[in-house]
């Protein structure tokens, strides 16, 4: 077996203290409990018929040595919570989901508004009730702050992935420098966000930053870990990331369409008849083809500027590079979510 080459990187001494306010171990098992009682009981609306709360937190200290000298401790923290509301009529069952965390302390709790949490996922689950099924075909969408960073992530951020991009399975392979998307898409990752997927140092201890990946539509940067940037001749960006144990590769952190500078009004306001997609029920990409499926978690009709009726289980499907290209507005409201990704076995 030949040698791994890897991309040189500067050599570093630095401890990144924890960004807690409030310690997550200062927290008792009560009051953590507590906050699920609370979202769990504001989603208990007429028509719910069962509701799951989940908490996860973790805190810890990280310790990366490498052999060139390389010495850095992090003290790391990350906590969420998830709520699934389930409703039921003779209409057949629907679901509501709203999720919060963030990598700091139990702060980013305590700021949210858990009886809001529990009763939009709750009143979305017992609108869809009602809902109509959605017209087939092709329709101008909108789609809000959640779905639209599933897309990115799945439909860009897997396909940047150089680890993808050498093994052949991606359609931006030789695609560096020309346009992918429309001038109005920017494409940003960057693990030094204060957000979920915040990461100060990745698994060969580079320094993370803002990574723009499409620049007014035009393909500018991979991802790429050591070992990937040297292949490919470039500078690792910092995402290799690995669960405990496990060998470091090529990852997503907080991955994001830049906002543009139109409101909802201005978006809606010369579609005469299109769908606006709310939310994510998971989807799936083809990275090597280049198409994507995805389903969103609640939708409504627009017509004549105007948004209408509910509609449930709308699933959108389409080609990567031909949507990109379509983008033809961007609004300006923008929200980093919580989110997992599973990626040869591990979960990040």
């Amino acid at each position: 077996s030949s040698d791994v080459e890897l991309a040189p990187a500067e050599i570093k001494t630095d401890k990144v203290p924890s960004n807690a306010r409030i310690k997550l171990s200062d927290v008792s098992l009560e009051d953590k409990k507590m906050v699920m009682t609370e979202v769990e009981q504001a989603a208990n609306l007429n028509k719910v018929v069962s509701t799951t709360v989940n908490y996860v937190d973790a805190e810890g200290t990280s310790l990366f040595l490498n052999s060139e000298g390389t010495s850095i401790t992090m003290e790391e923290n990350r906590v969420a919570l998830f709520l699934n509301a389930v409703a039921a009529s003779e209409n057949g069952i629907q679901f509501g989901h709203k999720s919060t965390g963030g990598a700091r302390g139990f702060e980013v709790i305590e700021k949210e508004d858990l009886e809001l949490m529990g009763r939009t996922a709750a009143s979305k689950a017992v609108r869809l009730l009602d809902a109509s099924l959605p017209p087939s075909g092709r329709y101008p969408i909108i789609m809000d702050p959640e779905l639209t960073g599933v897309f990115i992530h799945e439909a860009v951020g897997h396909a940047s992935e150089a680890d993808l991009i050498l093994q052949n399975d991606s359609i931006l392979k030789d695609k560096m420098g020309t346009p992918i998307g429309s001038p109005l898409v920017t494409i940003v990752d960057d693990a030094s966000m204060d957000a979920f997927g915040y990461y100060a140092y990745d698994a060969e201890g580079i320094k993370t930053s803002e990574n723009v990946l499409v620049t007014d539509g035009t393909l500018t940067s991979l991802l790429s870990s050591r070992e990937t940037a040297a292949k490919l001749n470039i500078q690792s960006s910092g995402n290799a990331r690995s669960g405990v144990g496990d060998q470091p590769i090529v990852r997503m952190s907080n991955t994001y369409l830049k906002p543009g500078q139109m409101n909802f009004e201005e978006l809606i306001e010369d579609i005469d008849h299109g769908i606006y997609l709310k939310g994510s029920r998971g989807g799936q990409v083809d990275t090597g083809k280049g198409v994507f499926q995805f389903n969103a978690a609640e939708s409504f009709l627009i017509e004549n500027g105007e948004v209408k009726d509910p509609l449930r289980d709308v699933s959108l499907s389409g080609n990567i590079l031909e949507i990109l290209q379509k983008v033809d507005a961007v609004g300006s409201d923008f929200h980093l979510g919580v989110g997992f990704c599973g990626k040869a076995g591990q979960t990040a």
